[in-house]
């Protein structure tokens, strides 16, 4: 049997007493259980490193978006996110049923209201992110009636199979937005997120940390420190990443002014080397068409 020091309890459910029975066979547990379907009911859910709210905040999850469960206990679920394979425990109010359609539209903003009826001077049930996966039932031309319940406006939402292939246009629309470790929203989110929703806008689905990202084996490119980085590259220090707008800046969120910010690539270098070690690779994104 091999070791679970080969897997990332971060992209695989597994602990002593219980696991995925997918890795039976892999990964040595007292029980194996079936992942159980279901979604996000609320805009936005915390996906924390324990069931505590006092652990680390580690990822979020957007409305619709699709979960296995693997165990609910004391108000809490453990479970793994469909779209990047990460696990965690969220609350488990924040639970719905299983979708029984896939989704047809997306958030193509950064944030979006969700109406009460197809007004924009009804009530607001909550506000959607960007790239949150959309089930939309019936259209009146200008608003988009959700499965799961209430209104979008119809051009703050883009098509699931669209692309705006500008990432680095994508990630500049965050500027401003305040640092969050593990936030993935325009309310908060952290380097790797950034990039994660910035290329995911561009059609193409990456892991949620930053060295998950840096080993990808399908994400493109491979450069090394040394050779000439362009616009949109990604480029990885040690627990960090920023998008290249250049040879000589970067947009990336950052916890030095706690936002997401352009500087230089030697100001940002400089950091990065005090923090953690030297840049050590850069990967260049397949362009989409």
């Amino acid at each position: 049997m091999n070791s679970s020091d080969t897997l990332s309890p971060k992209l695989a459910a597994f602990r002593p007493d219980l696991a995925d029975a997918r890795l039976k066979g892999r990964v040595q547990a007292e029980a194996y259980v079936d992942g159980q379907q279901a979604s996000i009911r609320i805009a936005l859910a915390d996906l924390r490193r324990q069931a505590d709210d006092k652990a680390p905040l580690d990822s979020q999850l957007m409305q619709s978006e699709q979960v296995l469960v693997f165990e609910r206990k004391d108000g809490w679920a453990w479970v793994q996110c469909q779209t990047d394979g990460y696990v965690g425990y969220i609350g488990e109010n924040n639970l719905g049923p299983a979708l029984t359609t896939a989704a047809t539209h997306r958030v193509s903003v950064l944030r979006t209201p969700l109406f009460t009826a197809p007004d924009i001077k009804s009530p607001v049930r909550n506000y959607l992110s960007l790239q949150t996966p959309l089930h939309v039932r019936e259209s009146d031309g200008r608003f988009l009636l959700l499965e799961t319940g209430g209104w979008v406006y119809a051009r703050h939402a883009d098509t699931i199979d669209s692309c705006a292939t500008d990432w680095t246009a994508t990630a500049l629309s965050f500027l401003g937005t305040p640092y969050l470790w593990g936030g993935r929203s325009s309310l908060g989110l952290d380097c790797s997120a950034l990039v994660q929703l910035s290329l995911a806008a561009a059609g193409l689905e990456v892991p949620r940390d930053s060295d998950q990202q840096e080993e990808a084996p399908d994400l493109g490119d491979r450069l090394y420190p040394g050779e000439d980085f362009q616009r949109g590259d990604l480029l990885y220090w040690p627990g960090h990443v920023a998008i290249a707008l250049g040879p000589d800046s970067v947009v990336n969120a950052t916890a030095a002014p706690l936002q997401v910010i352009v500087e230089t690539f030697r100001e940002l270098d400089e950091r990065a080397r005090s923090d953690g070690g030297p840049l050590r690779t850069i990967r260049r994104p397949t362009i989409l068409s």
